[in-house]
């Protein structure tokens, strides 16, 4: 990497004449075609970033399938250390990475320092430490005299497309356990947080990860559906991972089956926190607020319906309201969306929602603070199902309050949806939480905790159109590993 390659806040060089290039075995690479990269905060370019075309696309492919006859032979120990010394050189620049993230993102520095940044280090250290524990197994033959024996071996050359809401957890995730299972790869970022991706593959580069492991690419949205449906159709492309919208989701995973290819898929979601009526409420409110509002509830774990027990619906409205001006305090300065189209979106789905009967119980539509990238929090009650806001995921600062009479009732809300990424349910009796968890048809379900959360050592994925497969964890590895048998007589 030249001297450039990931700091253009601290090189020298002014923000805005720094160009974002793609990372391609090992080096950088500068495009005849760049786009602007435009902070949603200001409205103003920030940098450059180069462009990828189909002919960046194959070579990215080239060089990882060149890459991976040797890196799928490495010893555990030798990707663990790698992957320990990129967590150490994350962290030791944690607070600059943070800062480009809240630039390219708008994110806060509560949801860049705070989370993004800790929680990539946290998983590039649990993922190196599982790499040993990853094995294959000797079954017995049904046959006197025959044997056999289970290999896990490595897919090949692994495509990962990752977005722009939390650039570094997500951007690792789709790269970090095809690379542990001895797999090369091509991370395809988001057009709107190039330069987050681009730490990723510093970050490696200087951890020594060998050159083609990991390539870095990105590309103008009016290229974007040419390079990636050459990077899917590419014959040394074995597996690819996207995690995205549920209608682009649908496209690539269309692709790839066309091409016969496995993905692993986590796309959007419509989460739901159900409250009982035995839940402490304040608790409920505070893990609603910040399941709802965080990242301008730009996150596909969002809390998106509360579902609260009718007998609580006053006590609850109270709570929330009180815990939504505590924790995203009016007077401090107003969150925002990446593009101002999170914004109408959520607009037309409360102003349609407001048309047939549904109020806003707290937020403003017509406020100074809801034009353009910024939203304050917005919560809508007596929302029903002849509403677009009932089962669309809104992806914005604004969340449904919707009561319920009895356990049943609640549990078939929630489960109305094509999706199923994450839930939560608010009660001070356990068998009762996890009575519900158990029929609540998700990935995973929290009790007394917010629907955002992931964890490194957990299991993390969904069901229905919130898509399929696994990241994190041992079942992370294992979803970029494939199965070979072999037996023999004696």
């Amino acid at each position: 990497m030249s001297k450039d390659s990931t700091n253009g806040i601290s090189n020298g060089h002014s923000p805005h004449e720094y160009t974002v290039p793609l990372q391609i075995n090992g080096k950088e690479v500068q495009t005849n075609i760049k786009y602007d990269v435009v902070s949603p905060e200001t409205g103003k370019v920030i940098w450059q970033s180069s462009s990828a075309d189909k002919a960046d696309a194959i070579k990215a492919v080239e060089a990882a399938h060149a890459a991976f006859p040797s890196w799928s032979k490495t010893k555990p120990a030798t990707r663990r250390d790698i992957f320990i010394k990129a967590a150490d050189i994350f962290a030791a620049s944690a607070d600059e990475y943070a800062e480009i993230m809240m630039n390219e993102t708008g994110a806060t520095s509560v949801t860049a320092a705070g989370f993004n940044v800790p929680s990539s280090i946290e998983m590039l250290r649990d993922v190196g430490g599982r790499i040993a524990t990853v094995t294959g197994y000797v079954p017995v033959a049904a046959e006197q005299g025959k044997s056999a024996i289970v290999y896990k071996e490595p897919y090949g050359v692994v495509l990962g497309i990752a977005p722009w809401n939390a650039p570094y957890i997500l951007g690792f995730r789709a790269v970090i356990y095809a690379i542990a299972g001895g797999n090369t790869t091509i991370l395809k970022g988001s057009e709107l947080s190039p330069r987050c991706f681009e730490v990723i593959g510093s970050v490696f580069t200087k951890a020594g990860l060998p050159d083609g492991v990991l390539n870095v690419i990105s590309c103008r949205p009016q290229d974007a559906a040419e390079v990636t449906t050459a990077l899917i159709e590419h014959a040394a492309v074995k597996k690819i991972n996207f995690t995205g919208s549920t209608a682009v989701g649908s496209i690539i995973a269309a692709q790839a089956g066309k091409n016969l290819k496995p993905v692993l898929m986590e796309l959007g979601g419509k989460a739901p926190a159900i409250i009982l009526k035995d839940a402490d409420i304040k608790k409920a409110a505070h893990w609603c607020t910040l399941g709802a509002f965080s990242n301008t509830g730009q996150i596909c774990m969002s809390t998106e319906k509360i579902i609260v027990h009718s007998s609580l619906a006053s006590s609850f409205s109270t709570a929330f309201k009180e815990s939504i001006s505590q924790i995203f305090n009016p007077e401090e300065p107003c969150p925002v969306l990446i593009t101002p189209a999170g914004g109408t979106k959520n607009k037309t789905l409360i102003n349609e929602a407001l048309s047939k009967g549904a109020k806003i119980l707290t937020g403003d539509l017509d406020s100074q603070d809801f034009a353009g990238t910024r939203m304050r929090p917005i919560v809508v009650e007596g929302v029903t199902k002849e509403m677009d806001l009932f089962y669309q995921e809104s992806f914005g600062n604004s969340v449904s309050l919707i009561t319920f009479e009895s356990e049943e009732e609640a549990i078939e809300m929630a489960n109305d949806t094509e999706y199923g990424l994450s839930a939560s349910v608010f009660t001070e009796d356990l068998a009762a939480g996890l009575r519900v968890a158990r029929q609540i048809e998700s990935g995973a379900v929290h009790v007394n905790n917010m629907t955002v959360h992931d964890e490194a050592n957990l299991p993390h994925g969904g069901v229905g159109k919130s898509g399929f497969g696994r990241f994190n964890g041992t079942a992370g590895i294992e979803e970029f590993l494939k199965m070979k048998t072999v037996t023999w007589t004696d």
